[in-house]
């Protein structure tokens, strides 16, 4: 790690305080790593305690859950959310629920939201939130139950001026509605921008499920043409099947790409021929199945049990799925294949040490809070079109989703390249997100 020992004794002492939370040091490793060149260029930014206050949440709560299954057993589950900056505007961030979350996890992705969130330009600030409850296998009614207790505590944090939870892993209009029903119940208020990713009935946005992976792929093709390429003919695989994963899919075929692979946890399915989205959407959606399904389905598809998609030969990766899910061997495997570009669907998918081999191998990089970002700009104009009881159509929404995607690639490249560190995304994500960031709060004082 390239610090010097004044960020380093930083680094440290952010381990020691919060310890035993892996994803959460990796991350603000990377951030204090990459944006050396800024705070080489600007040293007033060491003062005031500014990094300091930037990687300690302002608020973490931590609840009980209570609830009942369909036979009227009591379960008890742990709720979180974690409000990390305000700098900017409310905080804005996702809640996940799976069994993987925990304080570190939901640390780790609201850290991470600071700069994401503020590449938009939208005036959102970052939290994230989320419980160790798992909703795969359950009813609608103990989804519903586990919501409403959720909810009964969290209520009492969030609001349009204050904190505006949306979806993540686990929780997709479904959840949200459930949550939302139960906050209007608890408040006796239709505060419909305190929740978005809403159903369009209770005043959610078109092309918000679209976003993330729309985005990502438009992140995509702006990084392919600033090197000189495009979609058209290459091949794809990403790994995931959800939201993300088949809404990048969609958008990658209408640009001119085929997707041939995606997985989920029990592996990945390969269709040469290209992914059919009505297969995907009848096994994941309406079935609620595994991909084995899609091969089913199938004929020239061939399902792979246990494993993950990166040793199928291809142009492009999409890890679409969750945290440090690609690593060394796969990166290796990827670019020996002649891998073009790598685009983050997820948060943080990618280990250091495979984005090492990647930019070893001068492969595109886009990390997930530039080429993500798609998701939370669009709830940003969620929120924009609750408070005005108003709604876009889905071109004009669309149109609005690609022109922040591809400013956010312009800006970083452009911030990559003044901070001499042409071509890094990373660094071009990390000093834009962290320079808006830092002079907003130097802006507001010691607070």
């Amino acid at each position: 790690m390239r610090l010097n020992p004044a960020t380093e004794a930083l680094y440290e002492s952010v381990v020691g305080r919060n310890p035993a939370e892996a994803e959460f040091h990796q991350a603000v490793a990377e951030v204090l790593q990459s944006i050396q060149p800024a705070l080489d260029r600007r040293p007033e930014l060491r003062e005031a305690a500014l990094l300091e206050r930037l990687c300690e949440p302002e608020r973490q709560v931590m609840f009980r859950v209570v609830w009942t299954d369909d036979s009227g057993r009591a379960h008890v589950n742990r709720g979180f959310r974690v409000g990390f900056s305000s700098a900017l505007g409310p905080y804005k961030g996702g809640l996940r629920f799976h069994p993987s979350v925990n304080l570190g996890v939901v640390k780790f992705l609201a850290f991470e939201q600071i700069f994401k969130n503020a590449l938009t330009g939208l005036g959102i600030g970052a939290g994230k939130g989320g419980s160790d409850f798992n909703p795969a296998g359950r009813s609608d009614g103990e989804v519903m139950r586990f919501c409403q207790a959720y909810m009964t505590e969290l209520h009492r944090h969030i609001g349009p001026q204050t904190d505006v939870p949306a979806g993540d892993i686990g929780v997709g209009s479904r959840e949200i509605g459930y949550l939302f029903g139960q906050y209007k119940r608890l408040t006796n208020r239709f505060d419909a921008g305190t929740l978005t990713g809403k159903d369009l009935l209770i005043g959610g946005s078109l092309v918000r499920p679209e976003a993330t992976g729309f985005g990502t792929v438009y992140f995509l093709d702006a990084m392919l043409a600033a090197r000189g390429h495009s979609l058209e003919g290459r091949t794809a695989v990403l790994s995931g099947s959800g939201n993300v994963a088949y809404h990048a899919i969609a958008k990658l075929h209408e640009l001119g790409a085929t997707a041939v692979a995606c997985s989920d946890s029990s592996g990945y399915v390969h269709d040469p021929e290209g992914l059919r989205l009505d297969v995907l959407h009848e096994v994941k959606t309406v079935q609620r199945r595994k991909l084995d399904a899609y091969a089913e389905q199938v004929p020239s598809a061939t399902f792979v049990r246990g494993r993950v998609p990166w040793d199928v030969p291809c142009d492009i990766a999409l890890p679409a799925a969750t945290q440090n899910e690609l690593g060394e061997s796969d990166a290796i495997s990827l670019t020996k294949n002649g891998l073009l570009a790598v685009a983050e669907g997820a948060n943080m998918p990618c280990t250091p040490e495979a984005i090492r081999i990647f930019q070893e191998a001068d492969v595109a990089f886009a990390p997930g809070k530039a080429a993500n970002a798609g998701g939370v700009a669009t709830s940003a104009l969620e929120m924009q079109q609750n408070a005005s009881r108003d709604r876009w159509s889905f071109a004009e929404t669309d149109k609005r989703l690609g022109e922040t995607m591809r400013a956010i690639h312009d800006t970083c490249l452009a911030t990559a390249e003044a901070y001499e560190q042409p071509g890094d995304y990373i660094s071009g994500a990390n000093i834009t997100g962290f320079l808006t960031v830092a002079d907003a709060m130097t802006t507001l004082g010691l607070v």
